[in-house]
């Protein structure tokens, strides 16, 4: 998805910018985030795997993500800016709020496809059942997105 956190008066160009800056080294460095904290989690709840086969179901549970990214620019070239840009109190017309939604649609049903993909992936290579595999797939989302509160508060203080 399109680095979105917009200043007041952010223009397309800069979002993309900062998007193609920080969006390549935000994902590798999450992949191997999660890869460590998968593979962690994975041998506690009784599972075998390594290393580099979580960060292989990752990857590839990661790949309908990416795919929305093609529905997006899609969407980007036949309406424009309004795909990128939020403009808040802007009345859309119905053509391309039609649009925007049926991308927003597609996005959200590939990000379920990723998840069911990981999770089966985990169930495979950790040889755990596949409510356990979801619930450790739950579990490290937890812990990433409170590793994430944390990295952001810190780099908030440090650099206030």
């Amino acid at each position: 998805m399109v680095y979105r956190i917009q200043l007041a008066g952010s223009t397309a160009a800069e979002i993309l910018g900062s998007s193609f800056i920080f969006g390549p080294l935000g994902g590798v460095v999450s992949m191997y985030l999660f890869a460590a904290i998968y593979g962690r989690l994975g041998t506690r709840a009784g599972g075998k795997s390594a290393r580099n086969q979580v960060f292989h179901v990752l990857a590839y549970g990661g790949i309908p993500v990416a795919a929305s990214l093609v529905f997006w620019l899609f969407t980007a070239l036949l309406i424009g800016e309004t795909a990128i840009v939020e403009k808040p109190g802007m009345e859309l017309d119905g053509f391309v709020a039609f649009v925007l939604r049926a991308q927003f649609a597609a996005y959200m049903l590939l990000w379920l496809w990723s998840i069911v993909l990981q999770v089966m992936g985990f169930s495979e290579i950790l040889g755990l059942a596949t409510r356990k595999a979801f619930g450790v797939w739950v579990l490290g989302q937890l812990l990433g997105l409170l590793l994430a509160l944390f990295l952001s508060i810190l780099l908030a203080i440090l650099f206030p």
